[in-house]
């Protein structure tokens, strides 16, 4: 999620050949709730990351993001809580 228009977030998601949605928070709402942001003029969120269940709860916390491996930490840890 990034404080970026839908639009924006769509062209980017097109060009880079994503096949999963990204969502966009202009309003910061979540960002605040989540504490990726610590105010409504922040100009961009803090890379943070959660896994949230079907049920809406948080199931795991990422509070530090390093890009190059995150992806796979993610997915380890999918198949750590749910099965190959």
């Amino acid at each position: 999620m990034s404080f970026d228009s839908v639009a924006d977030n769509q062209s980017w998601a097109v060009q880079e050949g994503f096949q999963f949605e990204l969502w966009s928070d202009t309003s910061r709402a979540l960002a605040l709730h989540y504490g990726a942001a610590s105010s409504v003029t922040q100009a961009s969120a803090n890379r943070v990351s959660f896994l949230i269940g079907a049920d809406g709860n948080v199931l795991l916390e990422y509070p530090t993001v390093f890009t190059g491996t995150h992806p796979q930490d993610v997915l380890e840890d999918c198949e750590a809580l749910f099965g190959p």
